[in-house]
């Protein structure tokens, strides 16, 4: 389970908060970080406070855009502090762990954002589920190696019990980047249709992001959608 799951640090600006997270993901058994345009790295700090996993961090995956580091996901997580606008399915560390481990195998993405400001709403619309630490309310700041280690740890104790077994399923699920491709497309053909009004969208998108993310298709199931939004296109309906 846990070879299966990255943790992806996004534009993170202390090199120390990197290393930390290195640490935090090894004591756990997670080896797969990537990271997304971070503002000092490689940093000796991030050495320092890696204290002995440093082989975490010579193999991290260093990429510019978010999209190079979920595209080939078949479940990207958002680790997110602050409640939606639009109501996102949100889940506890232990509840996601759960459902992570119920998974087929396939690489899953677990997002972390920045120290000030955490994901953006465009980041976290990308995502399948959020997750939120239920910290004490009146001080619910927590440093962002601190969150990875609670994911991290929630993680290990699942996957400690391996009785949960994934059902079985004829095509795998799509991943990040055929979704986002299908939102794209998706979002053309409502504009062909006069159905969505660039200048006032009023969250359609987003809405549509969270009912397909919710529904979660897979491949075939994409395919079938995408042919019949190419459908609809050939035949200027």
């Amino acid at each position: 389970m846990l070879n299966h799951i990255r943790i992806v640090l996004v534009n993170t600006s202390h090199p120390g908060n990197i290393g930390s997270a290195a640490r935090a993901m090894k004591t756990m058994g997670l080896t797969e970080l990537y990271l997304v345009s971070p503002e000092q790295f490689p940093h000796d700090k991030a050495n320092e406070m890696a204290s002995g996993a440093t082989d975490i961090l010579d193999q991290a995956v260093i990429v510019e855009t978010l999209d190079e580091a979920i595209a080939d996901c078949g479940l990207v997580v958002g680790a997110s502090a602050r409640t939606r606008t639009i109501p996102w399915p949100l889940f506890t560390p232990r509840e996601i762990a759960e459902k992570i481990k119920a998974e087929p195998p396939h690489p899953v993405a677990i997002l972390f954002g920045r120290e000030q400001s955490g994901l953006t709403n465009e980041e976290l619309q990308r995502c399948h589920w959020h997750v939120q630490i239920p910290a004490n309310p009146a001080y619910s700041s927590l440093n962002v190696a601190a969150a990875v280690q609670v994911m991290a740890y929630e993680l290990r104790v699942a996957s400690l019990d391996q009785t949960t077994f994934s059902e079985e399923w004829d095509y795998r699920l799509a991943t990040a980047d055929e979704m986002e491709k299908f939102f794209v497309h998706l979002q053309e053909v409502l504009v062909e249709l006069d159905f969505l009004k660039l200048n006032a969208p009023r969250k359609l998108m987003t809405r549509l992001r969270r009912l397909f993310f919710r529904a979660r298709p897979d491949v075939m199931e994409m395919n079938i959608l995408r042919g019949i939004l190419g459908a609809i296109q050939n035949n200027k309906i």
